[in-house]
């Protein structure tokens, strides 16, 4: 008896340790920045602060990397910029999104960012933990002004809203895709291949 309930105890084991992660719909359309977007299929959230589209230059704001550094991304130029922009780290849907974009073999010239509310610290230790430090982690903690820059604050949660942006060597949005439900990862493969399209580009 003791060894069939060890046995079955394994069998229990194993079978939790190859479970699937969940399926996470990938979402192929976009809201406009500064619009709405949704929780949960249902619940409707204002995007604060003023669009960016396609076309605009990247906003100037003040962000901080994980060495606690001020960043501003408009004066970054010269390279093509993936942006990754997520709530939170912390959630299952970010933390998908930014393992994607960590596990993305992208060509020379192009930079990978993601930038979220998170502390520094907890992105710090975000990009110990899974290794991905070809990333530039940039956070908006301090007065949201990157999210009201670009239109990308949700209103009551004043957290960033899931969105994908590519930026050209010159600093202008040449890609940009607000996912319109939270819950939903964006098509990054999409984004991905605008950045190689404008890497190559001479």
């Amino acid at each position: 008896m003791q060894k069939l309930s060890a046995v079955l105890f394994a069998a229990v084991l194993l079978t939790a340790c190859a479970a699937k992660p969940p399926v996470i719909p990938i979402d192929r359309g976009s809201v406009d920045a500064g619009s709405r977007v949704t929780r949960g299929g249902k619940t409707e959230l204002s995007l604060l602060g003023t669009g960016v589209r396609v076309g605009d230059k990247f906003p100037s704001a003040q962000l901080v990397d994980t060495h606690l550094r001020s960043v501003d991304l408009a004066r970054r130029e010269g390279e093509v910029l993936l942006v990754s922009i997520v709530p939170s780290l912390d959630t299952q849907v970010c933390e998908r999104q930014t393992h994607l974009l960590g596990e993305a073999k992208v060509g020379k010239g192009i930079r990978k960012v993601t930038i979220s509310r998170d502390l520094p610290f907890a992105q710090q230790r975000f990009a110990d933990l899974t290794g991905f430090g070809d990333i530039l982690y940039l956070s908006d903690f301090q007065k949201a002004d990157f999210g009201q820059k670009s239109g990308l604050l949700i209103d009551q949660l004043y957290l960033l809203a899931r969105a994908m942006m590519v930026v050209d060597r010159e600093g202008t949005i040449r890609y940009l895709q607000v996912v319109p439900e939270l819950s939903h990862l964006p098509d990054l493969d999409k984004a991905i291949a605008e950045a190689e399209a404008l890497a190559v580009e001479h």
